[in-house]
């Protein structure tokens, strides 16, 4: 793993008109003077020597406490994060779900054995390496089964693909690349579900330095090898833009203890008899049911909903003061973690996702088996679909025994209940985002299924929310 602070300079245009380029740390002391005196910027900036930027931070705070919170929220800190797998990144975005950034789409990366993180940077114990390490050459091998597969589907019914027949036989070289593009996502959006989550991915973050060190603070208080490393690496790099805050990057011993506490509750909810794990249940095509409850203001009904909506024209527009007011809490029984991993970035309200599987996707519920290409697809993916199951089965079995390291068994496909708490507005905009041009065709599936749980409660406002259908790009 390779973590690399990136400092952000000045523009050209920004330089010639004499604007001001200061350090996040120096940045962040200009503007807690502004709470002890009213002397301006310019003051402030004369206060700065540009030979000694470091001690012209002190010389700004003087008595100012760099370790208070609302100060470090004033420095901003990028980093890029190269290599850390795919279920790291996921519990770093929803520890810093205000941040800004990015993820390495598994839409445009293709994962095979060779970007498997190390198991000993894993920690997974020697003993079980081989085992480990041959049960993920089984789920990349079928990551690239089921991907040839569907888009030898996808290829011989372009309508499954949703491919557009004027764009498929049109035959100049830009629509060729387009159809291959098309045929590429369908395919491989349905065969991710075999990634390992212990694949390598790469995540670049902007956030506030208070933001790196709570991020620090969990990291380093972590049960998990890779995680204590990433937070380590972090620490570093932290201190070559914002040095004072070091001292509180540490391990802490109330997270040690909070996320011990927490494993074992993930314990004891393994504990319980989990039906599409559990047994041999043939029901492995079942889908995630949704659900939705809703806290509407005093005083607030229906039509206060459908007028804040008649302004609403795309899903940045508009949205009046009763929906903004309005609770809301949705829910999915089993959702895939290649969902979760997107789920968990929107930034508002709270998520919840205790870490017990409780299934395994393998997108057969994609298939209509109405007709021979469909049922003889079905019947090639079934065996594949075992090896994701076998290895959710595995990961499960490691919780109950109390090993940490079993969330390095799982897979995208490897089920979780999942829940949001946030405001009315969010999560309409949410329902449009990922129902829109371009989604993904889970994501789209799971947001329609809590909207129309919304239409059911408050169905004049069904023609006003801007739901889209999924259309491919």
């Amino acid at each position: 793993m390779k973590v690399t602070h990136v400092a952000v300079r000045p523009t050209e245009a920004a330089s010639a008109a004499g604007r001001p380029a200061l350090t996040p740390e120096l940045l962040a002391a200009s503007g807690a003077r502004y709470s002890r005196n009213n002397e301006g910027l310019d003051a402030i900036l004369g206060k700065i020597d540009p030979n000694n930027l470091d001690r012209s931070v002190d010389s700004i705070f003087r008595m100012i406490d760099y370790g208070h919170q609302s100060i470090a929220d004033m420095a901003p800190v990028a980093m890029f994060l190269d290599g850390l797998s795919i279920w790291l990144a996921y519990v770093i975005w929803s520890l810093c779900p205000t941040a800004g950034g990015q993820e390495s789409s598994t839409r445009y990366i293709r994962f095979d054995s060779d970007a498997l993180i190390d198991p000993r940077e894993l920690g997974v114990p020697e003993a079980d390496a081989v085992t480990w390490r041959a049960l993920m050459d089984e789920c990349f091998q079928a990551v690239q089964d089921a991907t040839e597969l569907w888009e030898e589907l996808g290829g011989r019914r372009p309508e499954l693909a949703r491919i557009p027949s004027s764009l498929f036989e049109d035959p100049t070289d830009k629509a060729r690349k387009q159809v291959a593009r098309m045929k590429r996502n369908f395919g491989f959006d349905r065969a991710r579900y075999f990634l390992p989550a212990a694949a390598s991915t790469n995540v670049m973050l902007i956030m506030s330095a208070r933001g790196w060190v709570q991020l620090c603070q969990n990291l380093l208080s972590h049960a998990l090898p890779e995680a204590r490393s990433a937070g380590a690496a972090i620490r570093e790099e932290l201190g070559l833009c914002a040095p004072r805050l070091l001292r509180h990057a540490t391990e802490k011993e109330s997270f040690t203890q909070g996320l011990a506490a927490e494993f074992q509750a993930l314990r004891r909810l393994a504990e319980r008899p989990i039906d599409r794990l559990d047994g041999s249940t043939e029901d492995i095509a079942k889908p995630a049911k949704a659900s939705l409850q809703v806290m509407l203001p005093c005083g607030v009904q229906e039509q206060d909903l459908e007028e804040d909506l008649k302004h609403h024209d795309n899903r940045y527009g508009w949205v009046g003061p009763s929906i903004r007011r309005t609770s809301v809490r949705f829910a999915w029984e089993a959702v895939a973690l290649a969902e979760i991993r997107d789920l968990n970035r929107h930034r508002t309200g709270t998520k919840y996702c205790p870490f017990v599987p409780l299934g395994f996707y393998g997108a057969l519920d994609a298939i209509a088996a109405t007709d021979r290409d469909a049922l003889a697809l079905y019947g090639a993916l079934r065996p594949l679909i075992e090896v994701g199951r076998k290895a959710s089965v595995i990961a499960l079995n490691r919780l109950r025994a109390g090993d940490p390291g079993y969330v390095y068994w799982t897979l995208l496909g490897t089920q979780y209940y999942f829940e949001h708490t946030t405001t009315a507005d969010k999560f309409l905009y949410e329902g449009e985002l990922r129902t829109g041009t371009g989604a993904h065709y889970q994501y789209a599936r799971h947001l329609h299924d809590a909207l129309a749980l919304w239409y059911a409660q408050f169905p004049t406002t069904q023609d006003l929310i801007l739901e889209g259908a999924g259309e491919p790009e």
